[in-house]
């Protein structure tokens, strides 16, 4: 069986899988809060990656009552993006 859309004729396994993947994801960050306090940065990312993403100002924390923290959806996409080290 396949799904005929304007552009393209798609298998309806892929256009399923496609889905179910697209809807995990925003169930996913519907649960996730926006900030996270530095600790949890450092647990969830690796303290040594967090610390080398804020001082070559790829990801600048936000400070809040006494606390920094940082923006879940740029150090996940700063883990997602490939790391030159030699640079």
């Amino acid at each position: 069986m396949t799904i005929q859309f304007s552009d393209r004729v798609v298998p309806y396994a892929v256009f399923l899988n496609d889905l179910a993947d697209a809807l995990a994801e925003r169930i996913r960050k519907k649960d996730e809060p926006e900030y996270i306090c530095q600790n949890e940065a450092f647990r969830r990312f690796g303290r040594s990656n967090v610390e080398r993403w804020r001082d070559t100002g790829k990801i600048e924390p936000c400070k809040r009552t006494r606390k920094l923290e940082y923006k879940v959806s740029e150090l996940q996409r700063l883990k997602d993006t490939k790391q030159d080290y030699f640079r």
